[in-house]
């Protein structure tokens, strides 16, 4: 292997370990990440020539990779943008005030249970990043306390990952898969959606452990804060803005553009509302949430730190490093439920979207009713696999990412109490689909 490969391995683990024990060095893991991206890239700068035709093909370019690995980072980044300020807005004129008086419970136990199927659900119909960030923003109105909050926040992260790998349209991955023709609509989510609710509701059993006691009901503000407009008009921005993220798969199906575009259009259309709705009132009112303040609310640090990890994953895509990794783990396993089993461990630790990609280029499309057949059981372990295990790390997804922005839940702290949980309820799943393989297929 080339030094330099080598040494781009190197630095990718050194940023990774100061990302997980930030608690520790109080630096926020934004600039690790950003200063690992900029130094991997740096690095492949630097011995890019000698890597071409070996490592690289002998018609790579520097300024290519860099525009197409960011394209691809930009559509992750936009959507997660767009869908952090509908939901604020939708949020913030009192849109969700519905969905919590349906989640409220005298209990923390119960109130768990809700939360944790509400989520995969929604996951399932939208997607699980979106669905976080929905479900983050009703838990800060229903848990006042923070310590109690995070457990409640590691499950959303379980469920959203959980609910997101049995739907053809909930996770990038099964996305990708769907439209590669490896996977049926009907096909996944028939035979993966019971190993996906047992792999979020073995760890809610696990979890309820922590909670006890009754909730602490905080007092209900919402009536003040937005009196300004109507009920009709605050049904119209939860309409607008809840019924536009669900539209975005059906927008994409039918444009065939990325899913941003989609999220965009909603925010568009969302924002135009309520300058209308807001025309009438006086300029400067306080009380008015116009999109333009709201736009301050979003943590660019959580971007960033997103922006760095997936440019930094880039370069090890790039020098073929988790390609290889995929084609050693199957010519040293080979069982397709140890490899698709390592590929989700993997996918807590690195980006899933290189290693489903990876996935799909290393292997070949077989005939229908074999293995690696339409719907065949590589595939569709692959789909559960990498979506189910990014919950392992806070880290190895795009709903973990959001929500220990959004909590400041610490790398450390989550793999300490949640990671074996999150393992547990994986196993789990993969069980339950080797079962449904044996007995009933």
């Amino acid at each position: 292997m080339s030094t330099f490969v080598i040494t781009i391995v190197v630095a990718f683990i050194i940023g990774y370990f100061f990302i997980a024990i930030e608690s520790v060095t109080k630096i926020n893991k934004a600039a690790i990440a950003i200063l690992m991206c900029v130094v991997c890239w740096t690095l492949l700068a630097l011995g890019h020539t000698d890597l071409l035709g070996s490592v690289l093909g002998p018609d790579w370019q520097l300024g290519h990779a860099i525009e197409k690995n960011l394209g691809e980072a930009g559509t992750t980044l936009f959507f997660l943008m767009g869908a952090m300020t509908i939901v604020e807005i939708v949020d913030q004129h009192g849109g969700f005030n519905w969905v919590r008086g349906a989640l409220k419970s005298k209990t923390k136990r119960a109130l768990l249970w809700k939360i944790a199927f509400m989520t995969a659900i929604l996951s399932a119909v939208l997607d699980n990043l979106t669905t976080s960030i929905v479900m983050i923003m009703i838990l800060r109105k229903l848990v006042t306390d923070p310590k109690d909050r995070i457990w409640f926040a590691s499950l959303v992260i379980i469920a959203a990952n959980a609910g997101g790998a049995f739907s053809p349209i909930g996770d990038v991955t099964t996305i990708m898969l769907w439209n590669g023709k490896m996977i049926t609509a009907m096909g996944v989510i028939s035979e993966i959606i019971v190993p996906s609710f047992v792999a979020f509701i073995v760890p809610a059993f696990v979890l309820q452990m922590h909670l006890k006691g009754e909730l602490v009901i905080p007092q209900d503000e919402e009536t003040k804060e937005v009196s300004i407009i109507t009920k009709v008009e605050r049904q119209i921005i939860f309409v607008l803005g809840v019924g536009g993220l669900c539209s975005v798969p059906v927008f994409h199906s039918l444009t065939e553009l990325p899913p941003f575009m989609g999220i965009l259009l909603v925010l568009a259309i969302l924002w135009t509302v309520t300058e209308i709705i807001y025309r009438s009132r006086e300029e400067h009112d306080p009380m008015a949430k116009r999109v333009t303040d709201l736009l301050t609310r979003i943590d660019m640090s959580t971007i960033l730190f997103f922006l760095g990890i997936l440019m930094a994953v880039a370069t090890l895509s790039e020098i073929g490093v988790l390609r290889a990794l995929g084609e050693w783990l199957d010519q040293e396993i080979g069982n397709h439920y140890l490899v698709t089993g390592a590929i989700g461990i993997l996918s807590s630790i690195v980006d899933n979207v290189p290693l489903v990609a990876g996935a799909m280029k290393m292997y070949v499309m077989g005939a229908p009713g074999t293995d690696f057949g339409v719907d065949g059981i590589f595939w569709q372990l692959l789909a559960y696999c990498a979506g189910v295990g990014g919950s392992m790390l806070i880290i190895g997804s795009a709903a973990g990412v959001v929500v220990m922005g959004l909590e400041k839940i610490t790398f450390g702290w989550y793999m300490k109490n949640v990671t074996w949980i999150a393992f547990v309820g994986y196993l789990a799943g993969i069980v339950i689909y080797w079962l449904e393989r044996t007995l009933l297929f």
